[in-house]
């Protein structure tokens, strides 16, 4: 998949849904169930830019019960309504986590396995600017079929364990997730589909490529 470049300076994660209408870039179902047991599937899509210093995320869901248990950064906001971009910046293995609850609460985690990986701290999480349509509050699970957005800014400061300054003309490996753990009817989508027996998402032997202009 593309990835469009485009200049924006100084914008704010509100303003993304508009500046990608702009520039008529599309959204991408996440639509995969890989596993049978879990086969409930809410309606998500995700669109997805880069700017020279940032990594631009669009997402849209609708669901039949919602959850923003996690107010704080690098809470277990995967078991919240939960939509999660992962992949690997560099060409060394090590991949990057970033999980938001409908809240815009975030977690990082990086590592070359599921297991081992290094938690993002607070002065790193806090460098992503996010925007949710249903506000930053935590709340418990409301049951009832409700659309939410959340756009996200992610600066190339938040690879932590990389140095990283330009993604321009770079084939990165990733994936997009939507999942929710705890809610009443749990669930596990992807966008790049897996192919193993129980869900786990941390399988960078499944991410499919984006192509940065």
């Amino acid at each position: 998949m593309k990835v469009k470049k485009i200049s924006a300076a100084n914008i704010e994660a509100s303003a993304l849904p508009g500046l990608f209408d702009e520039e008529k870039i599309d959204f991408q179902p996440i639509q995969y169930v890989n596993w049978a047991a879990y086969p409930y599937k809410p309606k998500v899509s995700f669109r997805v830019a880069h700017t020279k210093d940032a990594i631009l995320l669009h997402f849209k869901v609708k669901e039949a019960s919602v959850r923003a248990k996690y107010g704080e950064d690098d809470g277990s906001v995967w078991t919240d309504s939960c939509v999660e971009f992962f992949l690997i910046p560099a060409n060394d293995g090590e991949y990057y986590n970033i999980e938001c609850n409908c809240a815009g609460t975030i977690l990082i985690g990086a590592g070359a396995t599921r297991n081992g990986r290094e938690r993002a701290p607070k002065e790193i999480t806090s460098l992503v600017q996010r925007w949710a349509s249903l506000g930053r509050e935590p709340f418990e699970e409301r049951v009832e079929d409700t659309s939410w957005e959340v756009a996200l800014i992610i600066p190339y400061a938040v690879f932590f364990k990389h140095q990283i300054d330009s993604l321009d003309g770079k084939l990165i490996k990733a994936n997009f997730y939507k999942c929710g753990d705890e809610l009443q009817t749990p669930h596990f989508l992807s966008w790049s589909p897996i192919d193993i027996e129980n869900p786990d998402f941390h399988r960078p032997d499944f991410f499919d490529t984006l192509e940065f202009e």
